[in-house]
């Protein structure tokens, strides 16, 4: 079963270079809602995938698929659906009213958390009915792939879901492109009734036609079978421009072909004079406006020394690049117009002059509901005329951004929470929770006509005070409200695992009292 946390669970890919480490399976701690609350909010606050098409808005979260058609107002959450269980999404496509999921859960193997492919789901009329598809698998170990009549290549069998996951999928008009990392760079013609292995270049050649004669193993790992170990076949993001135009990022590079894959060229920090930054390529996508096209490309260090994490981008179809953001580790970009943001570990960053430069968001308040976003790490960024959309590790955020009303004025935070059952009720989300990562949120309304007057106490097990986190504070009685605690005592140290209870007092009313649950 999935660990219930919420946070990246770090996968590790290679043993040989712990960048790998660096990619994200989300997972979400136990929270549960309403008929009512789920059709109008996210259920999660892990988003890591925001695809805008038209007027729908599509969220990719540690509980599913989300989708509001009325601008963020309200959702409708695919979570523990027939056709969608209690997974996570680690990739979304959208294509007119084409869409195309992935989805994903950890086991445990030997004590040690693993992420596991569990398919992909597929819509041809915007969401409202599914087709699964099973995670792509092969069926023998080792087998022959026929790349031209003097070359055969042999091919590592992927047979287990383990590691084989999806985390990215591009549609073009007659097929669908998938990576999904230890399961290899796939393309299928049919609507995912079969799945095709993409022959990329090994890590020794930078090109391969269909006039060579080559001789090399398509295999993301040696392992005991003898083949050899090639990282440009770990394949981790995929970019469509067209049907015959598709770029492939992996833990070896940059692959372009434009031919519909009868020839690939490929992209190093190695092999050019203005080079990616690095050669793990965690995310692609293409702005166009009215005087430039630009690639970027997340481009993070593999295994050689002098890459560096950062974003790369070209204004010649990668004939030469440039290099930004460096010592950024930077997860997907977003565009409006000559605008482009940047989400990574450290906030979104913005640009409106082609990389030029960056302004970083800085505290994220929303004043309406008095929120705040409490976490760096963002993962997706898309835009709907005006309003840029953020997700990350603390869910939803949106923010107007035009000559009026700058970037990062004004906030709204869409937080994953259900309305109390009644006005003396109060709950802890996400519970459990790890300080390290998060902030846990004490949910309430006051119950009262007035404001009223809230202090907030964590004790221990012993019911010693561990930390009064506020004190008196007014609190208005027309709208529900969070107070954080950051798992931190009185001296601001971090507390031990364990459980912990809060005590909220509202006024002179008997307090309300709530368990909270530290695992680290």
């Amino acid at each position: 079963m999935m660990k219930q946390l919420a946070a990246v669970i770090l996968l590790l890919c290679s043993a040989s270079s712990n960048v790998f480490a660096q990619t994200h399976i989300i997972s979400e701690r136990s929270f549960q809602f309403t008929a009512s609350a789920a059709e109008t909010r996210p259920m999660s606050n892990s988003v890591t995938d925001i695809i805008i098409h038209n007027d729908t808005i599509w969220l990719g979260t540690g509980k599913g698929l989300s989708r509001s058609v009325d601008g963020g107002r309200n959702w409708k959450n695919y979570y523990d659906t027939p056709e969608f269980g209690k997974e996570d999404i680690s990739a979304i496509a959208v294509r007119g009213n084409v869409v195309w999921a992935a989805t994903a859960h950890s086991i445990t193997v030997d004590g040690t958390s693993l992420p596991e492919g569990s398919g992909l789901r597929y819509s041809s009329d915007g969401g409202e009915t599914w087709k699964v598809i099973g995670q792509p698998v092969d069926t023998k170990n080792v087998d022959t792939l026929f790349w031209n009549p003097q070359s055969t290549i042999r091919a590592l069998g992927i047979t287990t879901a383990i590691n084989n996951i999806t985390y990215d999928i591009a549609i073009t008009g007659n097929a669908v492109y998938i990576c999904s990392f230890a399961g290899l760079a796939r393309v299928s013609r049919d609507s995912g009734r079969t799945w095709e292995r993409i022959i990329l270049p090994p890590d020794h050649l930078g090109s391969i036609t269909k006039k060579d004669t080559l001789q090399f193993d398509l295999s993301p790992s040696g392992g005991a079978l003898g083949l050899q170990n090639n990282l440009n076949h770990r394949a981790f993001s995929v970019f469509a421009e067209n049907n015959d135009s598709i770029w492939i990022g992996s833990a070896g590079g940059l692959n372009k072909t434009t031919n519909g894959g009868n020839s690939w060229v490929k992209y190093t920090k190695q092999n050019q004079v203005d080079p990616i930054s690095g050669n793990f390529i965690v995310a692609i996508n293409k702005q166009i406006t009215s005087t430039k096209t630009i690639l970027w490309a997340a481009t993070v260090n593999a295994t050689d020394n002098t890459e560096r994490r950062g974003v790369s981008y070209s204004e010649n179809g990668g004939v030469s690049w440039n290099q930004t953001l460096l010592g950024e580790f930077a997860h997907n970009f977003g565009f409006k117009g000559d605008v482009v943001y940047v989400p990574t570990d450290n906030g979104v960053f913005r640009s409106s002059d082609f990389g030029q430069s960056w302004i970083q968001t800085g505290s994220i308040y929303d004043k309406v509901s008095r929120q705040r976003y409490t976490q760096s790490t963002f993962y997706a960024a898309a835009s709907s005329a005006d309003t840029a959309w953020l997700g990350g590790s603390d869910g939803v955020i949106k923010t107007i951004d035009n000559n009026s009303v700058p970037f990062g004025s004004s906030w709204t935070i869409y937080h994953a929470s259900q309305k109390p059952d009644s006005p003396s009720d109060a709950y802890a989300y996400p519970n459990p929770f790890a300080p390290d990562d998060e902030v846990v949120r004490i949910h309430y309304v006051t119950g009262k006509t007035t404001t009223a007057a809230v202090t907030l106490r964590i004790f221990d097990f012993g019911m010693n005070l561990v930390k009064t986190v506020i004190q008196h504070a007014p609190r208005e009685s027309i709208r529900e409200h969070d107070e954080l605690w950051n798992g931190k005592d009185q001296n601001n140290t971090i507390v031990s695992n364990g459980v912990y209870y809060y005590q909220l007092s509202i006024d002179n009313d008997e307090p309300r009292w709530g368990k909270i649950l530290v695992i680290q």
